[in-house]
């Protein structure tokens, strides 16, 4: 396609894509939904035990209770529900057979840089200085890693963010296997959170009869 033809109609991503921004979508718009009626209860009742407080390191309302929690002054699931109806949108426009512009793009893009760094700041802070995990805020994460992931390499690959022209091969693999790229975020997770609370792995086990 030339420079001209695809200002003028737009890009058009693979399906496969769109699947993947809408499934991270609804994932993250779930843990956002579910996180946000804990803060409701929470605030009606803040002696309430929630569901997703399993134990002294896994629990939602330790750390709902945070700055952390409310970086803008309103509690961040909110942003979440707003924000992960944007890649639901997109992709399920792509399946209609919607085109956007390198500029949309562009923008989409750095949407969702701003919320994977959001999502690694969280997860810093989790696991660095509140020393809490909360399971529905995790689900958030899990949704929001793969948008990135499979945006970012498009991006790359289209040259919609600009690269060498040499590098196109290396692009082109890496967005094929964009799975690699999502697995080892997940991994690299998994294990930052295994090593950070490995003194306190044996207890829980005991506590479901492990």
């Amino acid at each position: 396609m030339s420079t001209v033809n695809s200002q003028e109609t737009g890009l058009g991503a693979p399906k496969s894509l769109a699947w993947t921004i809408i499934i991270g979508g609804i994932i993250g718009w779930i843990g956002a939904f579910a996180l946000t009626l804990e803060r409701f209860h929470v605030a009606t009742d803040p002696s309430a035990s929630l569901s997703c407080d399993i134990n002294v390191f896994i629990s939602c309302k330790s750390v709902m209770l945070t700055w952390q929690a409310k970086l803008l002054g309103f509690p961040n699931s909110l942003i979440g529900l707003a924000a992960f109806a944007a890649p639901i949108i997109v992709g399920v426009a792509i399946l209609a057979g919607a085109r956007f512009a390198k500029w949309f793009w562009r923008l989409f893009w750095f949407g969702n840089l701003l919320g994977f760094g959001f999502v690694l700041w969280l997860f810093s802070q989790s696991l660095l200085v509140i020393n809490v995990l909360c399971p529905y805020c995790m689900v958030a994460w899990t949704g929001m890693i793969p948008i990135f992931w499979v945006v970012t390499l498009y991006a790359f690959r289209e040259d919609i963010l600009p690269m060498p022209v040499r590098t196109a091969p290396f692009w082109d693999g890496a967005y094929r296997f964009a799975w690699v790229w999502i697995i080892a975020t997940y991994l690299l997770i998994i294990t930052a959170i295994i090593i950070r609370f490995w003194s306190r792995w044996p207890s829980m086990l005991q506590q479901f009869g492990f």
